[in-house]
């Protein structure tokens, strides 16, 4: 299968959309510069801008940010303002600029405080990309596969959960191809994280998906990733949710009902379990 995640014919996902995302970045990283001086010890790209597959269309433009110790409790609303200064330029990718941060001991799990959840974390030591400062990915603590399974699980509750949404097509289609993508997509990347402990980027974790014999909805899945590059006409989109996006939900919730009861998680499982009844009431 050829990936969504490319094309060499300059397309959005191609170097002109990657461009205007590293713009972001570049930005991102001058606020942060002047907000923190020398405690920025080093700012990474994270997400699509540092595994490939970036897309204007849809992607978020996702910064990581190690900070000297320790927390200090202005640092928050530090982080916040200098993103509110990049996300005031205007465009659609500048007001999707998502910041992670921590210090070395609050990303060794010494000390709380930060925004830096396991899976993003995880891309941080897998993929991020150093843009400003020294490397200090040395600091920064593993996440174990129970803290992946159990961040993506409550992840998934409070954004994939809105019930009606993923029973009304129309409803998610009106939303447009960022909402769509990431509905249907995001299910099929905790799968491979659960399965693999790897970062699930949407090609990664597509093509390991579309690969099981027994997976459910493969036409939407390879659909949508053909969506993050060029937005679907409605009627075709709406359809093809109609028939695939509860059996690929169900599918998903099953497997992670069982994998959250084997690690001891049984009311994250439980809660799973209501999802479930209402998708299929």
């Amino acid at each position: 299968m050829a990936s969504a995640d490319s094309d060499p014919h300059g397309s959005p996902a191609g170097p002109a959309g990657t461009d205007r995302g590293e713009a972001v970045l570049v930005r991102a990283v001058a606020a942060y510069r002047a907000a923190l001086g020398s405690r920025l010890v080093g700012g990474y790209a994270l997400g699509s801008l540092a595994h490939g597959g970036f897309s204007p269309l849809v992607s978020d433009v996702d910064l990581g940010l190690i900070l000297e110790d320790p927390v200090r409790v202005t640092d928050r609303l530090t982080i916040r303002t200098a993103a509110r200064s990049v996300r005031a330029g205007g465009s659609a990718l500048d007001q999707r600029l998502s910041v992670f941060w921590g210090t070395p001991a609050t990303l060794q799990g010494q000390r709380r405080g930060g925004r830096f959840p396991p899976l993003d974390r995880l891309d941080l030591l897998e993929y991020g990309r150093l843009l400003t400062g020294t490397d200090a990915r040395s600091a920064v603590a593993r996440p174990d596969r129970t803290e992946l399974l159990v961040a993506g699980a409550e992840f998934a509750l409070g954004y994939l959960g809105r019930t009606t949404e993923i029973r009304t097509p129309s409803r998610l289609v009106s939303a447009g191809p960022r909402r769509v993508t990431k509905i249907v997509l995001f299910p099929v990347r905790f799968l491979f994280t659960a399965q693999t402990g790897q970062v699930g980027t949407n090609t990664l974790a597509a093509r390991h998906y579309l690969a099981r014999p027994d997976a459910p909805a493969t036409s939407l899945v390879a659909a949508a990733l053909a969506w993050r590059l060029e937005p679907p006409a409605d009627g075709e989109a709406a359809a093809l949710l109609g028939r695939e996006l509860v059996p690929l939900y169900v599918h998903y919730i099953d497997d992670h009902i069982a994998r959250l009861r084997a690690v001891g998680h049984r009311r994250l499982a439980d809660r799973f379990h209501r999802w479930r009844t209402r998708l299929l009431a």
